[in-house]
């Protein structure tokens, strides 16, 4: 009899578990350097909430690029993805609650409605991803 974790549904939910980690833990990587490198750039194109501060903006880069590099590392450690899935994924879902509060007050006034959207789709599918992780 074959064991239930070794059947071929098991291991195809956990490979597309691992591709999920691992697709987050890219945009967490581009979003990371985007802020890293340019700052000015970034801010410009999305995160117009009020006087740029680009040492903030580089603050926010530190813990973007700290998270790709724990997901990295959870894609391939099982025991790892649910506690980093839980974090990044508060962290979005704060983040979003943050936007809700200043959604109109992004300039151009269309940015604030669409960061908190995606942020919100992001904090979702951590969530999805974390239950998926814990099964």
């Amino acid at each position: 009899m074959q064991h239930l974790a070794s059947s071929p549904t098991a291991r195809a939910r956990a490979g597309a578990l691992r591709a999920g980690v691992l697709a987050v833990a890219a945009i967490q990587l581009v979003t990371g350097l985007a802020l890293a490198l340019t700052p000015r750039a970034f801010y410009d194109a999305i995160a117009d909430f009020g006087p740029r501060n680009e040492h903030d903006l580089r603050d926010m880069a530190a813990f973007y690029l700290a998270s790709a590099i724990v997901l990295a590392i959870a894609a391939g450690r099982p025991s790892w993805r649910a506690p980093a899935l839980a974090l990044v994924g508060l962290q979005f879902a704060l983040h979003a609650l943050n936007h809700l509060l200043d959604v109109g007050n992004g300039d151009p006034g269309w940015i604030g409605p669409l960061d908190l959207a995606s942020l919100a789709l992001g904090a979702l599918v951590l969530g999805g991803l974390y239950l998926e992780a814990v099964r």
